[in-house]
């Protein structure tokens, strides 16, 4: 049994206890630590790991212009913040004079403090609302413009990024890292100002009243903050334990319950139920550790704010016995001493939040900085006849290994050519050429005889319609899907396109018929029954040239007969590339270029070739015998 994380797609861990997977390309955690708007860190935000940007100057420096973009919300937040915060260190103010006014039978003074400090309770709960408020609405609209960017970006990037580079990636940048930096600004930004806003204020306000005691009090707060950061460093690591075990754990349930039948049939039941135990018995012994920590942490605090509590009245009543001062500074002091600490705990619990969303925001930058995909190309044709040259094609997807070498085939018009060979030798990266979706290192393609790069790109892929192995199907009605290459055709044009693709039939069995909505990408057919589906979208494109990649490479034999027959109807008077491992498929191929190891090594019509009795008769000796080239 392996770990967790081997049952999942690479780039993807679980985090924490709900299993949720976030991808971390660096194969750590990534800690996502939930914060309250006034109360820090909830549940074990400060036992999770943080992690950290590698230029946070630069990426807060770009996350302020999109604040720029919202000076009126945010100078309204701020305003809100400074609100809040005054009226907090208002409330213990008035408090102690109430306490004094008692003291002293001054009851009209007392009506009149109550009264004030009525209000300011009142004003303090509608400034807290209306900051959490204009919090959120500056959250949605700085995530609403950096998801725009994003997702701008995305629709522009080059097909090499996309090959390169994790899908889980990408949408983890559009989800997770644009949440964090949303939580941020929503719940940590206000906390943040605040925070610093009340420490100066309570600061302030103590010295003003008695700076003795509040010397005194600065002593029990300094311990209130070691403890706490020592408390926090134990629980990360024992946490980051047991998210681990957790994982393990998580993972052997996970890979149990797939693999339940290669258990059984391999008896190996005691076997998994021994490895379980074994992580289940990891998992208790971490858990209580952490539950013991995490437990320990409120009373622990609590006898702390309780000493300093005490210090406060044993010394607070000596100086009001001396004179110094009243009772009701005392009660002050005792709810500044309480309202001092909680912000700097606060604080510090913050900054892994905002590491973490600072972290986010440069993984949106840097994908955002991506360059564009190449839109060279300004030649816009007035209709495609077919005719493809490639001349001298060199290409390498890395330095290190040249996919094409020296590269050369003439297609004429409504010609249909086959490129067959092993896995590898290059085939699909020929029809990748057609579509401009990566550049030639060397040599030229041409269409009509013009560089493909000099052909204005959209007008290019306009003249071509694609058919490939995966069948990409959205989660919309058949009538969409199938209108998806050409929405200006009306519903005759579509159905003769369904007629031709022999897809008609199936569609019209439906319940809703061509309105039927496909959903997970029309996981309820079959995927020969999506691959006429996409077949009959190429047959609505109406293009010049079109290209078949293992279009029937991944269906039985039956329906491959059925696929053939509507790829037949479709390649009529189009110039056709395609692509097939099955050597069934290209037999009446007008010319078959057989390709090894990126070269063209052998080329003319079926018959022309087995009698040549070179790779191509290999190919197709090997196969007819059963076997898989």
């Amino acid at each position: 049994m392996t770990e967790n994380n081997k049952t999942l797609p690479r780039g993807f861990e679980r985090s924490g206890e709900g299993q949720s997977m976030h991808y971390n390309p660096k194969g750590g955690q990534r800690a996502q630590p939930q914060i309250s708007f006034r109360g820090g860190m909830r549940g074990r935000g400060m036992g999770q790991a943080v992690e950290k940007p590698k230029s946070a100057g630069k990426t807060l420096a770009r996350l302020v212009t999109y604040f720029g973009k919202a000076k009126n919300m945010l100078v309204i937040l701020f305003v809100l913040v400074v609100l809040v915060t005054l009226s907090a260190l208002l409330a213990p103010t008035v408090q102690g004079e109430a306490i004094d006014f008692i003291t002293e039978h001054e009851w009209n003074s007392l009506y009149i403090s109550l009264i004030i400090l009525g209000a300011v309770y009142i004003c303090n709960i509608l400034f807290s609302l209306l900051q959490s408020l204009y919090a959120a609405r500056l959250s949605q609209f700085i995530v609403r413009l950096m998801r725009h960017d994003l997702f701008r970006k995305i629709d522009n990037l080059s097909i090499k990024y996309l090959d390169t580079h994790s899908n889980g990636d990408i949408m983890s940048r559009m989800t997770n890292d644009i949440e964090n930096v949303s939580t941020t600004v929503s719940q940590s930004l206000g906390s943040l100002i605040s925070g610093i806003l009340t420490v100066v204020g309570t600061v302030a306000i103590m010295f003003y009243h008695c700076w003795q005691l509040t010397l005194i009090t600065l002593v029990s707060v300094i311990l209130t903050v070691i403890v706490t950061n020592f408390m926090s460093k134990a629980m990360r690591k024992v946490y980051r334990k047991r998210s681990a075990a957790l994982g393990r754990l998580n993972g052997q349930s996970e890979e149990m319950i797939t693999g339940y039948r290669s258990i059984v049939a391999y008896n190996k039941q005691s076997d998994v139920t021994e490895e379980f135990n074994e992580a289940s018995d990891e998992l208790t012994r971490v858990s209580m550790r952490a539950e013991i920590l995490g437990g320990s942490m409120g009373p622990i605090m609590n006898c702390i704010s309780n000493i300093s509590f005490v210090i406060v009245a044993a010394f607070g009543g000596y100086f009001a016995y001396t004179g110094l001062i009243t009772i009701g500074t005392i009660s002050m002091f005792i709810i500044y001493a309480k309202q001092f600490s909680r912000p700097i705990n606060e604080i510090a619990q913050l900054y892994g939040s905002i590491q973490t969303a600072v972290a986010g925001a440069e993984r949106v930058f840097a994908l955002i900085d991506e360059p564009d995909e190449d839109r060279s190309g300004d030649i816009i044709p007035e209709s495609v006849v077919g005719e493809v040259s490639f001349r001298n094609v060199n290409f390498s997807y890395t330095e290190e290994r040249r996919v094409l070498h020296d590269f050369n085939l003439e297609v004429k018009p409504g010609e249909k050519i086959a490129l067959v060979g092993a896995t590898g030798s290059g085939k699909t990266t020929v029809v990748n050429f057609m579509m401009r979706f990566y550049d030639v290192d060397s040599g030229e393609i041409l269409v009509d005889g013009v560089n493909i790069k000099d052909i204005n790109r959209d007008e290019l892929r306009r003249s071509i319609a694609i058919v490939l192995q995966d069948t990409v199907l959205f989660s919309d009605t058949i009538r969409n899907n199938i209108k998806y290459a050409n929405p200006e055709a009306d519903d005759d044009e579509m159905i003769r396109a369904a007629e031709m693709s022999n897809s008609r039939s199936f569609i019209e069995k439906l319940p809703e018929g061509y309105d039927t909505f496909l959903k997970q990408a029309g996981a309820g057919l079959s995927h020969g029954q999506r691959q006429l589906l996409a077949i009959a979208r190429a047959v609505l494109r109406n293009p010049a040239i079109l290209i078949l990649d293992e279009a029937t490479s991944s269906v039985d034999t039956r329906t491959e007969k059925n696929i053939q027959d509507a790829m037949v109807k479709l390649m009529k008077n189009r110039t056709s590339l395609i692509i097939a491992h099955r050597l069934s498929t290209v037999r009446d191929a007008d010319k078959i270029v057989v390709m090894d190891a990126g070269r063209v090594v052998e080329m003319g019509n079926h018959e022309e070739l087995l009698e040549r009795r070179g790779k191509y008769y290999t190919l197709y000796m090997t196969q007819f015998a059963g076997n898989q080239i």
